[in-house]
């Protein structure tokens, strides 16, 4: 409903979504409980491979390109119980707001784009569309929208998160 004015999914997840949700009632109903993360919706910026949905890099020549895999950031948030909703936007090849489908808009003023890279992430998170989202930074990519979008925007020690699965724009960044 909102994405018309923020642009910010890329590609929703919705058969993905619902059958992890069924499956987490299940467990729930059986007593299993997977922790603080267990049926939170969340999205992923679109350079993260996650099986079900194109891993476009913001390019339209990537439009169609489907990665039969899950990164190990969306593996691991799968396994904690955390449900992926959707891919979210990000700028052409992980620059800026500017993807194929055009710019990513601030959910506070939406006359002023995201920011950054992880753009649809900060905007989707902003506007409460999910309960957290997944960027990647190398020199200002979460930091910047998350200051556009007014959230918290925790970028990760280099080596501490693993880039299975993801576009690296710089081996070393």
């Amino acid at each position: 409903r909102h994405n018309p004015v923020l642009n910010c999914v890329v590609n929703a997840m919705p058969d993905r979504a619902m059958a992890q949700a069924r499956d987490l009632d299940r467990e729930l109903a059986a007593g299993r409980y997977r922790g603080l993360l267990h049926g939170i919706p969340w999205g992923v910026k679109d350079i993260v491979s996650a099986r079900g949905a194109p891993t476009t890099w913001g390019t339209g020549a990537f439009r169609q390109r489907v990665l039969d895999t899950d990164a190990t950031v969306v593996a691991r948030l799968t396994a904690a119980g955390a449900v992926l909703t959707a891919k979210l936007t990000t700028g052409e090849l992980a620059f800026g707001d500017q993807w194929f489908g055009g710019r990513t808009n601030n959910p506070w003023n939406p006359q002023q784009g995201s920011s950054g890279s992880s753009a649809g992430s900060a905007a989707a998170a902003a506007a409460g569309l999910v309960g957290f989202a997944i960027g990647t930074d190398t020199g200002g990519s979460i930091l910047s929208p998350a200051v556009r979008c007014g959230v918290v925007g925790l970028r990760p020690t280099f080596g501490r998160v693993s880039r299975h699965g993801v576009m690296a724009a710089g081996w070393t960044l």
